[in-house]
């Protein structure tokens, strides 16, 4: 008789309890993560009555592949590239919504009566927000032109590396047992090395490997690296002792720099959706149906502390970062969920056994609720922003205003600060290198040469040389290259007390380079003179063959520069901007009654109150088009005006058929900037049509403040005065040449 293994059979029981409740559940329009949980209820062990699996440790398997390919998805949605440009509004508001939540969490469990362990699990349990639900959330109620989800999606952007670093730590208490200060500070360096290394090395090779190989790469092809990269990863991240999930995580945020990004996405989704379903389905295998009536009093109040200490602290963070009022509320009403991390964070606690048997089944339905309630508060955040309107103080909403528009706009940053933060990046990624390559040296190549190749001290000798060599270019980009000349020279210049500390942050980039030499020699040789010798001849060769380092490394820095920009920047997030205003992409339908109209003919300034800053035609890029300029199928057109506003200009791009319109955040090059006009500022006095601005910043002035009003759309005869606080939008590398003295040259 032919037997069937359990590991199919359970498969296919899992599946068919998952595609059952995923079409109710797409029927009643709610999440399909919701389905996946019940499917896994009715599959699991504690109800009797229904067919149950029968090896639960292959199923636990299957699960932990879901999470690796799960977060391999998220890594491509993620991006390091995106994380650097989300800007500190949404830095701000992630780390002081994720802190006081961690707080919250841990209080709460406390007050319960709970473990140490437990309540801090709950509180990183609390602290993430969900990407996905969000996501589904703002398609489904087609809310992504609108100002707010920018900085929500900024926000989810710094959370999911949040959530990274608290799995780390998280692996680091339990192991421990105890929060020892060290081991976490040990965790934290750890993994930023790592990061740093992953992400240099990743950039520099995976797109110039799938460059070389983009003729062989097929569709099935593709897919079965970009797996094999993935697995790959993660049994390195093993092999240092990071999870699984942290690998995937950093395989597909380097993959999201290259230009087969949408292609991998693509094809992996399929793997995806299908190991996700199983691991969602292993989550609810977990919950005792019995457990939740017992726990019922620790599931609402878990669930009001989502609910309401996200709204709360979000739009705390959210103000704090200088944004207005609205935009804080609606961005904390659209955060109020736990999801996927959640799971993640909760499966941590309950594999590694440090947790009890009640807090996954807690955060489970919790995460059922707020999901489910997650459509209905983005609903209610205007209504609730009107509300607040009419009960805050007058006092604290002025205040609010005068805050939120003081922190918007151009920054100037001092010569010493741009010099500063360039070598201190430069320091960072070339100690990050150099380490790597002593660890490598000193672990793997000196071992690998004496015992397979030559014995002995020769080897000894090769290895080191070898090594010497790999480390050369770095070590001159660390102590002698110049950065920031154009900073560096003006200090020199112009302020004489200021050579003191250049001539020592020169030494100081010798004695360093000067220490990772010594560091390598001294894995090899104990002896002084050895050491002695080695460092003589290293920082002699440096500066005899220093033109041919240069022009090795800048091949090098040039590689990895066209790797990293290869891919256009898809759906960036822009600044938030002043008034309610902020810049959107719009998609001509070929069907729409713009087609072949010149831009003075829609009059869209006039009639909507929002303004063209930009259109993209195929690879040509028109920026303030001039009124004659004439509209053409599938243009994409960059805009600026409220939200309102958008959408009422948004029907006339959409055409009669086309039902949604592709929107998108604008163009790196395009943004809307603040100057403020004083008496040496090259247009003081000029009207806006003398002033030039259109054409030497690719600009165009949206709006002016002046003795406390504002002027919206200002007539081109307006003239300039001292003290104007000037909105444009327009190139952001030349808008700042508006501050420059009219001495300048």
């Amino acid at each position: 008789m032919i037997h069937l293994p359990d590991l199919i059979a359970d498969l296919g029981l899992i599946l068919a309890a998952a595609g059952f409740t995923t079409l109710v559940f797409k029927k009643i329009k709610q999440p399909l993560v919701l389905g996946y949980i019940l499917a896994g209820i009715l599959v699991g062990p504690y109800l009797d009555f229904l067919p149950t699996i029968s090896d639960s440790k292959s199923i636990e398997i299957w699960g932990e592949i879901g999470v690796i390919f799960l977060l391999f998805s998220l890594g491509l949605e993620f991006s390091f590239k995106k994380l650097v440009k989300v800007g500190g509004s949404a830095s701000i508001t992630a780390v002081v919504k994720v802190v006081f939540l961690i707080l919250a969490g841990y209080g709460v469990g406390k007050m319960m009566g709970w473990a140490d362990m437990d309540s801090l699990f709950l509180g990183g349990i609390l602290s993430i927000s969900s990407t996905m639900i969000t996501l589904k959330a703002f398609e489904e109620l087609g809310i992504k032109h609108k100002k707010f989800a920018g900085l929500v999606f900024g926000v989810l952007i710094v959370e999911d590396l949040v959530a990274i670093l608290l799995l780390v730590l998280f692996s680091t208490l339990a192991v421990s047992q105890q929060s020892a200060a060290n081991e976490m500070l040990l965790s934290i360096l750890k993994l930023g090395f790592f990061l740093v290394l992953w992400f240099l090395g990743g950039i520099f090779l995976i797109p110039t490997f799938l460059k070389a190989t983009k003729k062989l790469m097929n569709d099935e092809t593709m897919l079965v690296v970009s797996l094999a990269l993935c697995l790959v990863m993660v049994m390195i991240a093993v092999e240092v002792g990071f999870s699984p999930a942290l690998g995937a995580f950093i395989m597909g945020s380097i993959l999201a720099e290259t230009t087969q990004a949408e292609r991998i996405e693509h094809l992996t989704k399929s793997v995806k959706d299908l190991f996700s379903a199983v691991f969602f389905v292993s989550v609810g295998m977990l919950i005792d149906p019995a457990m939740l009536t017992k726990y019922a009093t620790p599931i609402i109040l878990v669930t009001l502390v989502i609910i309401l200490g996200k709204i709360i602290f979000t739009i705390l963070g959210a103000l704090l970062a200088g944004q207005p009022l609205k935009t804080s509320v609606q961005t904390g009403m659209s955060l109020a969920q736990i999801g996927e991390f959640s799971f993640i964070i909760a499966t941590l606690g309950a594999t590694l056994k440090v947790t009890s048997d009640f807090l996954y089944p807690i955060a489970v339905v919790a995460a059922a609720i707020t999901t489910f309630t997650t459509p209905y508060l983005i609903r209610l955040s205007d209504p609730f922003h009107n509300f607040l309107i009419k009960i805050l103080p007058k006092k604290w909403l002025d205040a609010i205003g005068r805050y939120s528009s003081g922190t918007q706009g151009i920054t100037t940053l001092s010569d010493w600060k741009v010099l500063l933060k360039s070598y201190a990046f430069n320091t960072i990624i070339h100690s990050v290198i150099l380490t790597a390559i002593v660890m490598l040296s000193s672990r793997y190549l000196q071992p690998f040469v004496t015992e397979k190749l030559i014995n002995g001290h020769k080897g000894i000798i090769i290895s080191l040389v070898a090594s010497l060599i790999f480390m050369t270019p770095f070590l001159w980009a660390l102590a002698i290259r110049r950065i920031e000349r154009k900073a560096y020279t003006h200090l020199w210049l112009n302020k004489k007390y200021t050579r003191g500390p250049l001539v020592a942050i020169e030494f100081l980039r010798i004695a360093l380079a000067i220490f990772f030499v010594g560091f390598l020699i001294y894995q090899f040789y104990s002896t002084w003179v050895a050491l002695t010798i080695g460092l003589f001849l290293m920082v002699s060769g440096m500066f005899i063959f220093s033109r041919k380092l240069q022009s090795f490394y800048n091949k090098l820095e040039s590689r990895f520069l066209l790797n990293l920009n290869a891919r256009e920047a898809q759906n960036e997030q822009p600044e938030i901007l002043p008034w309610d205003t902020h810049l959107a992409e719009l998609t001509v339908a070929p069907e729409s009654k713009l087609v072949g109209q010149t831009l003075i003919a829609l009059s869209v300034r006039e009639k909507y109150g929002v303004n063209i800053a930009m259109i993209e035609r195929g690879k040509i890029m028109i920026p303030t088009p001039n009124r004659d300029e004439r509209l053409y199928p599938h243009d994409k057109v960059m805009l600026i005006g409220t939200d309102d506003q958008l959408a009422a200009v948004k029907e006339m791009f959409e055409g009669s058929v086309n039902e949604h319109a592709e929107i998108s955040f604008p163009k790196e090059d395009m943004s809307l900037q603040k100057i403020v006009i004083n008496s040496s500022s090259p247009v003081f006095g000029q009207s806006i049509r003398n002033s030039g601005i259109r054409e030497t910043t690719q600009g165009l002035v949206v709006g002016i403040e002046r003795k406390g009003e504002r002027i919206l759309n200002p007539d081109s005869t307006l003239v300039f005065e001292n003290g104007d606080v000037v909105w444009i939008v327009g190139n952001n590398k030349k808008v700042p040449n508006l501050l420059k003295p009219s001495t300048n040259p």
